[in-house]
């Protein structure tokens, strides 16, 4: 029975040390099995293999199988070969758990730098997961999507196009966003002002390396993106949360914070706040804009989910009339699918060169054949098709989801119906209901972001973002009951 042999041990024997080699042999198998890389229950190379692997001669390979059979270490079992012993004459270290948690990597002899945790949350195990406005994956053909990445490789492998490219993505597909936010978001953009990037969370990251240094300041709405503020400070910036209303962000406050502080960069999402799905006003829109020409900072304009507004006509972006104080960051993740990792920064061109050249260190080009294939989608009209049905069924499942919330927590939450976007922001006039939530939520089966996930400092509103898209009807009552039970106090 063939049994391939993965670990090299010519580092750990050596001829000149003086003992006969196939003692080293003998120490350097139990030091891998005591080290979690050799399994009890493992199989083990023949003699012959194994002295082929190691160039050894075989003599010696059987000395050491021999003592380490007679140790206890190895057993054979008739012509079914040799074995590492199920019943070791020795007790291994605590942390050797298998090959998934080697004692050698417990604890690095150098230091780093700590990332905390990022706030997320996914689906797994047979817990309900209400997530943060995610589409519903189910929606979108997988037939489709098959024969789009079926086409792109073709067309790749005749246009010679399987190889590196430009770092700020397909041409193509550039082209075809261009066109649309050229035509449905008021962005006067070529190609050239595109840049393509894997879902939007990178498109900020490589936003805040190009604009932020220590000492910088960075401002963001006080209920915010974690992920993006995490992105903003791991530049050494001081993040700083300013106050938010039914409005948007207060820009008064932001003004008083620029007269203080070094901002180069202030990043908003004004469609649809997130988490609170307010709007900003065109009121402050226009304030923002102007502050941040007089202040000269940059405006980091996340637009997660424009195309699922269900009340009215959609603002335009900011970007759309203030295109060089801007940085504009899309994705196609709530439009398709999360999984296909298709985000894009709009900007002028010497911002896109520069953020193009810092991707290129990171990822040097994204995915040649997902582009092609995202491109096709839109060609084709696929992407306008589904766009335009899945608005309808995400609208339906809004009201759906807020008769829920309503019928099983009455007047203890506050929520409004959002005009866009998929999901609710939800605050319970008790303080003790949410921590009560948050405490049964595991023991009742349901998972979602915890409430301090959302406040930058130095604010501090709670609340729970509550996604309703990606869930159906019957979805979506077992997790309200289950958010319902979980408010209920256990002993």
């Amino acid at each position: 029975m063939l049994r391939p042999w993965k670990f090299s041990l010519t580092e750990q024997i050596n001829a000149r040390r003086g003992a006969p080699i196939y003692l080293q042999l003998v120490h350097a198998l139990i030091h891998e099995i005591r080290r979690g890389r050799l399994e009890p229950g493992a199989a083990l190379p023949s003699t012959r293999e194994m002295a082929n692997a190691l160039g050894f001669n075989r003599k010696t390979v059987v000395l050491a199988y021999d003592d380490l059979i007679a140790q206890g270490w190895f057993s054979t079992r008739g012509t079914r070969g040799t074995f590492v012993s199920e019943h070791l004459p020795e007790p291994l270290p605590a942390k050797v758990k298998g090959r998934g948690d080697i004692r050698d990597y417990a604890a690095p002899e150098f230091p780093f730098h700590q990332i905390p945790d990022p706030m997320l949350v996914f689906r797994g195990g047979d817990t309900l997961t209400i997530d943060d406005g995610l589409p519903d994956q189910r929606l979108f053909p997988a037939e489709t999507l098959a024969l789009a990445h079926r086409a792109a490789g073709e067309r790749a492998a005749r246009g010679s196009d399987l190889g590196y490219g430009d770092p700020r993505g397909s041409e193509e597909l550039r082209r075809l966003i261009a066109e649309m936010l050229t035509t449905h978001r008021g962005l006067l953009v070529d190609p050239e002002n595109i840049c393509i990037t894997r879902g939007s969370q990178m498109g900020i990251f490589l936003a805040s390396r190009i604009l932020l240094s220590c000492g910088d300041a960075a401002l963001v709405e006080g209920l915010s993106y974690s992920a993006a503020r995490h992105s903003l400070a791991a530049t050494g910036a001081e993040v700083i949360g300013v106050k938010l209303d039914a409005d948007g962000i207060d820009v008064d406050q932001l003004e008083q914070l620029c007269r203080k502080k070094n901002v180069r960069a202030v990043y908003v999402t004004p469609h649809h706040q997130f988490p609170t799905t307010v709007s900003l006003c065109p009121e402050r829109r226009i304030r923002l804009s102007n502050l941040a020409a007089h202040y000269r900072f940059a405006i980091i304009e996340d637009d997660y989910d424009h195309e699922f507004h269900f009340e009215r006509q959609p603002l335009l972006p900011i970007a759309s009339h203030a295109p060089n104080r801007t940085i504009y960051i899309g994705s196609m993740s709530k439009l398709l699918l999360p999984a296909l990792r298709i985000g894009f920064v709009a900007a002028s061109k010497s911002i896109i060169k520069s953020i193009a050249n810092l991707a290129a260190g990171i990822d040097r080009q994204g995915n040649a054949l997902t582009e092609l294939a995202v491109a096709d989608l839109i060609r084709s009209g696929e992407l306008r098709r589904h766009v335009r049905k899945a608005r309808k069924i995400y609208m339906d499942r809004r009201d759906a989801f807020g008769a829920l919330l309503r019928e099983k927590f009455a007047e203890s939450i506050k929520f409004n119906v959002p005009d866009g976007g998929l999901a609710y922001w939800a605050t319970f006039r008790r303080p003790s209901m949410l921590e009560s939530i948050e405490a049964n939520a595991a023991d009742c089966g349901v998972r979602f972001l915890p409430s301090n996930a959302f406040a930058a400092h130095p604010q501090q509103s709670r609340g729970l973002r509550l996604g309703f898209a990606s869930l159906n009807r019957d979805e979506a009552r077992e997790a309200v009951e289950r958010l319902h039970a979980a408010a209920v106090p256990h002993s």
